[in-house]
């Protein structure tokens, strides 16, 4: 009889977070916001607009994906305003669960690349986030249509 030794994520003990609603997250030419349908419907009825209109006026297609436009050549999101999210209670999937990414928490290296532009990872007031919420929020990306 085998016995099969089963690899537990790096974070298995959790990882301290807390948001400090820098901003950051928000900015940049090099990243996108990709909408699940959900996303586009929830977006839409917040404006109080048509799914085409907001289509229209917020989004632009990159890599075959809906994504956000950006505000300005810096790469601000569309919906960032004096570092605040105008559409906080009906941000995007993808926001909702940075920075509990599958891409982030492929390794623990990746997560502390991430720690270079997001001051909330490791953050010393921050609170130790268990590991099922972290992999609730996976499970989330992984299954959206974004």
């Amino acid at each position: 009889m085998s016995s099969l030794k089963v690899l537990k994520p790096w974070y298995e003990k959790g990882l301290k977070f807390k948001c400090t609603e820098c901003g950051k997250c928000c900015t940049g030419k090099d990243g996108y916001v990709f909408l699940s349908t959900d996303d586009i419907k929830n977006l839409s009825q917040h404006f109080k607009i048509s799914v085409q209109e907001f289509l229209e006026k917020f989004t632009r297609v990159e890599y075959g994906k809906i994504a956000l436009k950006n505000l300005n050549r810096k790469g601000d999101c569309i919906f960032l305003s004096n570092k605040k999210c105008m559409v906080y209670k009906n941000r995007p999937l993808q926001c909702r669960t940075f920075p509990w990414w599958p891409r982030i928490m492929d390794s623990k290296e990746e997560w502390e690349s991430t720690q270079e532009y997001c001051e909330g990872i490791e953050h010393e007031n921050g609170e130790t986030v268990p590991f099922d919420t972290i992999q609730e929020n996976i499970e989330k990306m992984l299954q959206s249509d974004a």
